[in-house]
């Protein structure tokens, strides 16, 4: 039986979601992610040597979150969210946001980029947990993500994607969907934050 190149390298990842109000932390999600064909694509340009000779932009650096995560499209050949936040200042909507949004291309297919917004996971929030499984952290503030809104309406946060950087190294960072997860509606106010806790495994 053919295997994915996901499922012939053992890759799987978990996430869990905390509410933070005053330092304190409360579960409020705790599940398997599902891991793209983005990702495969990703090592199969590396391991093959047609991709960008640069290691960084090999990096999962970036993430974006959405306000309308939908389930039946949560399937390993995603290559977007469904309704990605639109703007840095729906990342950083306080002045004090802890959160870097940049702008850069999202590869869809070899013909198609989409020009998208992400926000930036410091290097210092990646950690290496064993010689297999690394860990993103991600947290939005209280000054960040607030009192979104779609077509006149309060929009609630429901998915989540990790991006790795640039592996074509275009001019214009154009980066690829490798993980994503929905998660029940969470409307983010200032109130709280929200710490992600990230891991990818593989073998």
């Amino acid at each position: 039986m053919y295997k994915s190149f996901v499922e012939q390298t053992g890759m799987k990842g978990h996430l869990t979601i905390h509410k933070v109000v005053n330092g304190e932390e409360e579960l409020v999600y705790d599940d398997q992610n599902v891991i793209t064909s983005g990702f495969g694509w990703t090592l199969a340009h590396l391991y093959g040597n047609v991709g960008s000779q640069t290691i960084t932009d090999y990096q999962i650096d970036r993430f974006q979150l959405g306000v309308s995560g939908n389930a039946a499209l949560q399937v390993s050949t995603t290559y977007e969210l469904s309704g990605p936040l639109s703007s840095s200042e729906e990342y950083t909507t306080d002045g004090d946001s802890n959160l870097l949004a940049v702008s850069s291309d999202l590869y869809l297919t070899d013909e198609n980029v989409e020009e998208q917004v992400f926000a930036k996971i410091p290097f210092s929030k990646v950690t290496k947990i064993s010689d297999s499984s690394v860990r993103y952290t991600i947290f939005i503030d209280e000054d960040s993500c607030n009192n979104l809104t779609r077509d006149g309406s309060d929009a609630s946060l429901s998915e989540i994607g990790l991006f790795i950087k640039n592996p074509r190294n275009k001019p214009t960072t154009e980066s690829v969907l490798v993980a994503i997860r929905t998660f029940s509606n969470i409307t983010k106010t200032s109130d709280f934050g929200l710490l992600f806790r990230w891991t990818i495994s593989f073998g």
